[in-house]
């Protein structure tokens, strides 16, 4: 009976101290220490540097997530999407209250590169830090001085709004172990310093990945499948490689102009999230947005060649046609669609692209379609571009999801989408 005794305590000893060590192992994990604020204003900063800092700020897109009112920039409150709640961005200018200006260049460094804020808090990975941890370090301190040079605005951060458990902070230190690889950024001597300079921007300032990427359960990103589409605040983001599914191959000149307007000859405009990247991206420095080119079109030239449909306006379905949502879908097409559309964008009379070349009809998820026709193209405020009008009060959503069905059949002749009606459901405008 002693022996029984003495082993089950021993058990309970063992169990104790795994317990222990288990929580102990845990907190080293999610905690991280406050850093010293810094004293005093934020002082000067080279000119140059602070050009640099600016120009990589928009490489960076960071006026995109961090300004939800144009009248204050970077002071955040912008609400992101996610699949595990809403994530509200912060304010980064040097307010010493509420934004980073009590901040030293190494709690800045700690934030871009592991995701923890001066506090000791654990940033939720909206903020790409897993991208921008292969920033060198001359890159950081540039971003540092801009952003230091920055209106001081008094913004308090908004609460975020997560879904149960995902709003417990400290889990992300468990995210971090899986995903946050802070090992520097190399070259690749192969290739040309065009070629290196792009890959350096798309992947440690412009994150590209972090949307054209599909992710994992937990969020994080399926790196044996880089730039193989993923999604963006609900917009599918299309594959940026060999399973691209643009109808017109792209070449680098188009991509590049692309890349800076927003619109390229045979290619749809940017539409939903793109936009805000086209912003930023035209206000960069043109030979970084063609080194983006340049990488990134060694990997859509993977993409096989493509048999368009014949061009030209959209046909009727044919008298005996047994589908009455095909019927319905051209009706709405007819209406909706078809003035501009059908004239092609040499029309002098305000045309659009022709619909066999618009890549949305051709993705392998209706989610951008559904959004474009519900919300239409809006340049962001104060910005120029193309602009289409929205149909969400016009079109309720069973013509909606024809107009979908009859657009794939007869625009891009693929296969139906599957589960498009809870698609259409699932994308309503609230």
């Amino acid at each position: 009976m002693k022996k029984a005794g003495g082993a089950r305590r021993y058990r309970w000893w063992l169990a104790g101290a795994a317990l222990v060590l288990s929580a102990l192992a845990a907190w080293t994990i999610m905690w991280r220490p406050a850093l010293p604020e810094r004293g005093g204003s934020p002082g000067s900063f080279d000119a140059d540097q602070v050009r640099r800092g600016a120009n990589l700020a928009r490489l960076g897109m960071c006026a995109a997530c961090h300004t939800a009112d144009v009248a204050k920039p970077f002071a955040g409150g912008l609400a992101l999407a996610t699949p595990f709640g809403t994530v509200y961005s912060t304010n980064i200018t040097p307010d010493a209250r509420t934004g980073i200006g009590a901040w030293t260049v190494e709690a800045f460094t700690r934030a871009m590169r592991q995701g923890v804020a001066r506090d000791g808090r654990l940033l939720y990975p909206a903020f790409p830090y897993t991208h921008y941890t292969k920033l060198g370090q001359g890159d950081i301190d540039a971003l540092y001085a801009f952003f230091m040079t920055r209106p001081a605005i008094d913004a308090p951060a908004r609460e975020n709004r997560m879904r149960f458990p995902f709003g417990f902070r400290p889990l992300v230190g468990f995210w971090n172990l899986l995903y946050l690889d802070e090992s520097p950024w190399q070259a690749d001597t192969r290739q040309s310093a065009q070629w290196n300079r792009g890959a350096y921007v798309t992947h440690a300032l412009a994150h590209c990945a972090a949307c054209h990427t599909p992710r994992g359960l937990l969020g994080g990103p399926r790196l044996s499948r880089q730039f193989d589409g993923g999604e963006a605040e609900d917009w599918y983001a299309p594959a940026l490689d060999a399973q691209s599914p643009s109808p017109l191959p792209w070449t680098r000149e188009h991509l590049g102009e692309y890349l800076r307007t927003g619109i390229a000859p045979g290619h749809a405009v940017a539409g939903g999230p793109m936009q805000d990247v086209v912003v930023q991206l035209g206000q960069a420095d043109p030979e970084d947005v063609r080194a983006i080119a340049a990488y990134i079109h060694g990997y859509l030239a993977q993409a096989p060649a493509r048999v368009l449909p014949a061009p030209g306006p959209l046909p009727a379905p044919a008298a005996s046609e047994p589908d009455a949502r095909m019927r319905l879908g051209h009706e709405t097409y007819v209406m909706a669609c078809a003035r501009c559309h059908d004239a092609g964008r040499a029309s002098s009379s305000g045309g659009a692209l022709q619909l066999q070349q618009a890549v949305a009809l051709y993705d392998p998820d209706p989610r951008s379609l559904i959004h474009i026709v519900r919300e239409g193209i809006t340049p962001p405020d104060g910005e120029p571009g193309r602009f289409m009008p929205g149909f969400a009060t016009i079109l309720n959503d069973e013509q909606l999801t024809a107009l979908a069905a009859y657009l794939r059949r007869y625009g891009a002749k693929a296969e139906p989408w599957e589960d498009l009606e809870d698609s259409v459901k699932k994308t309503r405008t609230p």
